[in-house]
């Protein structure tokens, strides 16, 4: 993978956690991506063979889950390089970069805010309309005017879900 981060929509089934979730942040969280109807910011993931292990966005990856959407915006993350350094929010031995891999394929969660991932570089901001995280229009090879007639489909039932 290349060292620069790239922006993609992840399907949520694909991602897996290496931390737990405080339940009510996630309610509060919810509450504002459906208010705003937009993600301010994406998660941030690394590959791990078949699956993306999420770096940072736990809490919004749950919110999105709540929300019922599919999709979450994402910057793809070369998570090996020297780019990306991994701390610890509170004092304790250090954790490996291998360690937090292992601990999610495995469903073995580090308590809340346990690690803390730093980027060399900045990410920018990128919100992402909630719509475009929704169903099978959360494709990104799609043009947008194929998702959201695809989203208005849905929701007349012309699309029934599970139908494809």
């Amino acid at each position: 993978m290349k060292e620069k981060p790239t922006f993609r929509l992840v399907p949520l089934e694909e991602l897996l956690a290496h931390e737990e979730i405080d339940e009510g942040g996630v309610h509060h969280l919810a509450e504002d991506i459906q208010g705003r109807r937009v993600v301010e910011d994406p998660i941030w993931v690394a590959v791990a063979e078949d699956s993306y292990v999420i770096l940072n966005g736990h809490h919004r990856v749950a919110a999105l889950r709540k929300l019922g959407a599919t999709h979450a915006p994402a910057w793809v993350i070369d998570y090996p390089s020297s780019s990306v350094r991994l701390e610890r929010w509170s004092d304790g031995p250090p954790i490996g970069k291998d360690e937090v891999v292992r601990r999610a394929k495995a469903g073995e969660l580090f308590p809340p805010k346990t690690t803390r991932h730093v980027m060399q570089h900045e990410l920018p901001s990128r919100p992402t309309p909630l719509e475009e995280l929704e169903g099978p229009e959360a494709d990104p090879r799609r043009p947008r005017t194929q998702r959201r007639t695809s989203a208005r489909s849905r929701s007349t039932g012309a699309d029934a879900p599970g139908s494809g």
